[in-house]
């Protein structure tokens, strides 16, 4: 047994944190290491289990891990809301920690071989939780890591997301053992031997797979010409603040010198209606017939672009729902997108991901007081209404599944769109919240793991970050810089192939999470059994 000191589980805390940080995209950016960074957590939690220490020191240093892995990564938040940022690190910290202390208790219980398998099931059910419930937060989910280098998951067009979070945690458990083998156990050359071959090859195979699918894919010849802005709007001390006249002409003025005849779609960020209005006096509001004078000069083509609306509703609509004041009837804020196709008819769909804090007041539809803490963002606050399912949008030549900001992080959500017969993907967001930080350089990355998964094309406008043209294979094509107005044109192709993963989503997630509750159900009963 290795003589760990409390110097050195607080020590080998800390590296495990940092590991998370750098291996994770923009804040290190150095992949390998995620199969590694595991490790250090797992030989605290076996010595703590040796010397029969009591669980709580197994929950007090998956803590530490987990809040440094969480700050390192995600800091920037702090940029758009400081108490938003506080919540977001100790709580998300918090359900990460307690999801590793079940494993060790299921460990303790339930024995070794058992308990390494729940730490993978335990795991992957929390982050497919994660992305269904009202304190949703997916943004670190494990398989995230590959999404600067697309070419080593291309397999997340049959498992997602999720079948990366798997393979980190299986070569971390097998590292973990060749490390404890060496050092704690002194365990036979054969049963060393044995142990690096499985990990090269858990490592290699799906690497090899994935450069096989990577270069033999090729996408059908189905091209639309898609213009994407990026105004530059600052969203502090410009965007909610200036005439929305000066903003749309800048916007629309990026567009002029390079709409062409054979364009079919202009696509400007989300909020770029900035101002709020009333969704059924859309036709007499001036910016509308603004547009449609721009739109007229392009030739026409389609128009897709971001705004805050508002609808009115005579009875209560769903827990977002709000009393007009001295009037009867009740109104619902939304953050929308509003798509003005090739004869001018008018769609609005409307966010339905919503961001902690800022559009969402989690568990205010059972503690309505709970709204008072929400956020300002740019003239709306509290929970925002939704769409009750996925939805997509269709011009007169194609169907294009609309992504605002936030919602393009979930995988299964996107998917289902793509099933309902999306060609192609639009993103349209607002990363300027955040500053010049990793933040919008994540956001961007994560789109390219959607593109993989559903082989689909992406166009991705941005008020500000990066705006870009992502290819079926998560390739990023002609990215737009930091803080830089521009308008971006290129060919991208439509595809209507469903993958595996968008037909049945987190499959596996389900079935992990099925497969947790037996074993949640199965430690309780040894524990209390042996009571």
């Amino acid at each position: 047994m290795i003589n760990f000191t409390k110097k050195h589980r607080y020590l080998f805390s800390i590296l495990s944190g940092l590991l998370m940080i750098v291996s994770f995209p923009f804040t290190g950016s150095l992949t390998p290491l995620v199969f590694l960074s595991w490790v250090p957590l797992l030989m605290i939690e076996n010595n703590i289990s040796q010397k029969k220490y009591r669980s709580g020191k197994v929950f007090i240093h998956a803590y530490i891990v987990f809040f440094i892995f969480n700050i390192g990564t995600t800091w920037w938040i702090w940029n758009a809301d400081l108490g938003g940022a506080i919540m977001a690190f100790t709580l998300n910290a918090l359900l990460m920690s307690i999801t590793f202390l079940l494993f060790h208790l299921t460990k303790k219980k339930l024995g070794s071989k058992i308990g390494y398998f729940s730490l993978i099931v335990y795991w992957i059910a929390f982050e497919y939780f994660h992305y269904h419930w009202e304190l949703s937060y997916p943004w670190l989910s494990l398989g995230n890591n590959f999404s600067i280098v697309p070419s080593f998951v291309q397999w997340y067009s049959s498992t997602g997301v999720l079948g990366g979070t798997l393979w980190v945690l299986i070569i971390n458990v097998i590292a973990f053992k060749l490390v404890e083998g060496e050092i704690v156990k002194k365990a036979t050359k054969k049963a060393q031997r044995t142990l690096l071959i499985q990990l090269i090859a858990v490592l290699l195979i799906p690497i090899s797979i994935s450069q096989i699918q990577y270069y033999s894919y090729s996408e059908k010849i189905n091209p639309i010409e898609v213009v994407v802005l990026q105004p530059n709007i600052d969203p502090y001390n410009e965007k909610f603040i200036a005439p929305l006249s000066i903003q749309l002409k800048k916007l629309c003025d990026l567009a002029d010198p390079i709409v062409t005849k054979s364009t079919d779609i202009v696509i400007a960020p989300e909020t770029a209606i900035s101002v709020g209005f009333w969704e059924e006096d859309l036709h007499i509001l001036p910016f509308y017939n603004y547009l449609k004078l721009r739109k007229k000069s392009w030739g026409n083509i389609a128009f897709y672009t971001g705004a805050s609306t508002v609808k009115f509703f005579k009875n209560k609509h769903s827990h977002a729902s709000r009393k007009i004041e001295g009037g009867p009837g009740f109104y619902e804020s939304y953050n929308s997108s509003l798509l003005m196709d090739e004869e001018n008819i008018s769609t609005f769909l409307h966010k339905s991901k919503l961001v902690l804090g800022v559009e969402k007041i989690p568990f205010s539809s059972w503690l309505p007081f709970l709204e008072e803490f929400s956020i300002n963002n740019g003239g709306t606050s509290g929970t925002l209404g939704i769409e009750k399912e996925p939805k997509v949008l269709r011009t007169n030549k194609f169907t294009f599944a609309p992504s605002i900001c936030y919602e393009s992080i979930y995988g299964e959500f996107i998917g289902t769109q793509c099933k309902k017969g999306a060609q192609v993907i639009f993103i349209i967001t607002n990363d300027g919240w955040w500053g010049n930080t990793p933040g919008y350089k994540q956001h961007m990355s994560f789109a390219r793991l959607r593109a993989v998964e559903n082989r689909r094309s992406i166009a991705r406008s941005a008020n500000t970050g990066t705006s870009c043209f992502i290819n079926q294979k998560g390739d990023v094509i002609e990215p737009s810089n930091w803080w830089e107005p521009i308008a971006l044109k290129q060919k991208i192709n439509l595809n209507n192939d469903i993958t595996f993963y968008s037909t049945f989503g987190d499959l596996l997630g389900k079935f992990l999470a099925f497969i947790a509750f037996g074993l949640l159900f199965a430690t309780a009963f040894r524990y209390f059994k042996r009571s």
